[in-house]
């Protein structure tokens, strides 16, 4: 195994720490790390447990071999780790097992300080002057921005992805050491198959320089670009044990819209398909997770997009947990809690029901006391058909928990409603699925970055 070292690295705005040497966590001797963190780090998604499991199943960098083990605490460590290049880690696929130690800031610089948004903005970009430009009553509602202003504003998302998108390849296991936080950055998989995911706390994606569209909706909006994770066009993912957090400050406003500096927590688009996402806690944040991203069956999405969604904890939300298109995905056993703790959105769904999506929803737990939502808001059509619902248990607010069906309460006050049979019946459960009043308790237990012993 080998156990990456630096020198200084800033971790946030004006403090410096220095990182200190390898933390011995217990007693393999192998750099650091105990013989139990190794072991979960050299597990692969049981057989049977989600769409994760399916095809060739998801074993990530299991099979690694010692000199592929590593243990990272800086950008530059884990892009080393990953192969070395980031422009051309995405196409390294040799096994690896990477543990995250301390906190990773995608903002590093090569010193070991930290960038600003200053440092990503291309020297023509100014935000009062695009702001001038493309506000509605100058340049208008039928056109996006374009020009050079425009132009100078995606150079600098430009810059920063370069910088803090981190792409990763295949047959690779990610994996969290106690209190491991990836910060201010995205990890990118495209076209990478056999990942996993597990025990990191991923806070803070943004995007300095979010972009102006006029067109998207009736009123505009305003596009950021950043995920906190991406998964395209690759196969076989098990994302585990983690915590994806978001600051719960009020944006601005530009143009009467928000100024939406975050995209999603984990969005699985562009033909992605066989992932299990499970005992994660998403907090915090409204664009939370995009299973497919186009209406367009024509860009290979039907047949594919098939994930498992057990066990996790979705905590001041504001929309698509998930919003799915094409894919047969499996909601059960999640706790979802209504209230918006952050001031930064409202809430405004948890299922989007979109094109040709096939959501079977079993056993899911809602709390709404403190939330401005109804059982009736929970789904939200995007062009669905039918949603599969069963066992589904509410705390409305009144103090006291009952079944509840989140589809006739949506279907009440929507004409036309949705049809109660998404056209198939999962049979890729691990265990038995608890009962919707057990939710709650269980799941807060074991969900979340430090949900298992390392």
């Amino acid at each position: 195994m080998r156990r990456s070292r630096s020198g200084g690295v800033a971790l946030a705005a004006g403090v410096v720490l220095v990182a200190s040497a390898a933390v011995a966590y217990g007693g393999d001797g192998s750099g650091g790390v105990s013989n139990l963190a190794m072991r979960h780090a050299r597990e692969a998604l049981p057989e049977g447990d989600g769409w994760g499991s399916a095809g060739a199943g998801t074993t990530g960098g299991s099979n690694a071999s010692e000199g592929d083990v590593h243990v990272v605490s800086s950008r530059a460590e884990l892009i080393d780790a990953l192969g070395g290049d980031n422009d051309s880690n995405q196409d390294n696929a040799t096994p690896k097992i990477v543990f995250v130690d301390g906190v990773i800031d995608g903002f590093e610089s090569p010193d070991g300080g930290l960038l600003t948004c200053a440092d990503f903005a291309d020297p023509d970009y100014d935000f009062d002057e695009y702001l001038a430009t493309y506000a509605p009553d100058v340049w208008g509602w039928d056109t996006d921005p374009q020009g050079p202003l425009e132009d100078a504003r995606e150079r600098s998302m430009r810059n920063q992805e370069a910088h803090t998108q981190i792409n990763v390849g295949s047959n690779t296991t990610l994996i969290g050491l106690p209190g491991a936080t990836l910060r201010h950055l995205t990890l990118m998989f495209n076209r990478a198959d056999n990942v996993i995911i597990r025990n990191i706390t991923f806070d803070e994606a943004f995007d300095c320089q979010p972009r102006w569209r006029p067109t998207d909706g009736a009123e505009g909006n305003w596009n950021s670009h950043f995920d906190h994770v991406s998964v395209r066009r690759g196969s076989n993912f098990w994302i585990d044990n983690n915590t994806f957090l978001t600051s719960p400050e009020k944006l601005p406003e530009y143009f009467g819209r928000k100024y939406e500096i975050y995209d999603g927590q984990l969005d699985i688009t562009h033909t992605a398909d066989l992932v299990t996402v499970s005992n994660n806690i998403f907090k915090d944040h409204d664009k939370l997770m995009l299973i497919g991203s186009t209406n367009n069956p024509g860009g290979g999405d039907p047949g594919r997009l098939n994930v498992t969604l057990r066990h996790n904890v979705f905590d001041g939300i504001g929309q698509r947990a998930p919003r799915v298109r094409f894919g047969q995905v499996d909601i059960y056993n999640n706790y979802y809690k209504l209230a918006v703790a952050a001031q930064s959105h409202d809430f405004d769904y948890a299922w989007g029901a979109g094109v040709e999506s096939q959501i079977y929803a079993e056993s899911n737990y809602f709390t709404f006391e403190g939330a401005d939502a109804d059982a009736s808001e929970v789904i939200y059509d995007w062009g669905g058909t039918a949603i599969t619902e069963k066992g589904t248990w509410a705390d409305l607010g009144r103090g006291k928990a009952r079944p509840v069906s989140l589809l006739d309460e949506f279907n009440a006050i929507n004409t036309p409603g949705l049809g109660d049979d998404a056209g198939w019946t999962p049979v890729l459960r691990r265990g038995p699925v608890l009962p919707a009043i057990a939710v709650p308790a269980v799941v807060s237990k074991s969900a979340g970055a430090g949900g298992f012993p390392l």
